[in-house]
């Protein structure tokens, strides 16, 4: 590679070996940084207070189990969150019933659980590529060291070892980006199952919390907001 030729830059190990596993390095590069770059995103987004604000929970179930319905949704209007989305969506179905709450709850609830896991596809894919893409930087440092063997025999080891060195040098470098980017996206999978399981949870709190404002049919007499429906 002609950028990696001459001058102190070539001295330093690391683009030395770059240099030596052929042009299968560059897309391996490309994952590398794609894999970092959306481990920073999501390790930022799925942090606990950007997903389930527990004291918006504890503010907006005081005030639903009041029956102020309208409070409760300004103040989910304050909080930019999934939880507070998913409250905000039952809220605004309060007239029309628990019934309709609960599937509100539902429905968003599903929506923001599919966007707590944006972009983890394209981190699995990345740590299934990088191992396939030093596979095929094997392969072809393989035929280059079969070609030299054929053309000149064995004669120069040191033509048919740089053929091998670029071959083992792709493997490494695909395993060293596709192991972690492996376990990161495991690790992000139940972060957010964890939270999908936490937002569950609190729905239910909130349902139950909405049910003692506007009364059951156990003999609770129907609170603010109440329809027939209920």
């Amino acid at each position: 590679m002609a950028w990696a030729s001459g001058g102190w830059f070539s001295d330093l190990w690391i683009v030395s070996v770059f240099s030596k596993g052929g042009i299968v390095m560059w897309p391996i590069l490309g994952c590398s940084i794609l894999s970092v770059a959306i481990s920073l995103e999501r390790g930022i987004s799925l942090r606990h207070d950007n997903i389930i604000n527990h004291d918006f929970l504890e503010d907006v179930g005081k005030l639903s189990s009041k029956g102020e319905f309208d409070l409760a949704l300004r103040a989910c209007a304050t909080h930019d969150v999934p939880m507070a989305r998913i409250v905000e969506a039952g809220l605004k179905r309060s007239r029309f019933g628990v019934l309709e709450i609960e599937r509100a709850i539902e429905a968003a609830g599903s929506h923001e659980a599919m966007l707590l896991q944006a972009n983890l596809r394209g981190l699995g894919v990345l740590a299934n590529l990088t191992p396939m893409l030093g596979l095929l930087g094997t392969v072809m440092g393989m035929i280059k060291a079969f070609n030299v063997i054929s053309e000149s025999g064995t004669g120069n080891p040191g033509l048919v070892a740089s053929g091998i060195a670029e071959a083992l040098i792709t493997t490494a470098a695909g395993l060293i980006v596709g192991i972690p980017t492996l376990a990161m996206y495991h690790f992000f999978r139940s972060r957010v199952d964890r939270f999908t399981y936490e937002m569950e949870e609190a729905s239910l709190q909130f349902v139950e919390d909405v049910q003692y404002a506007v009364g059951d049919s156990k003999g609770r007499g129907p609170g603010p907001g109440a329809t027939d429906e209920v």
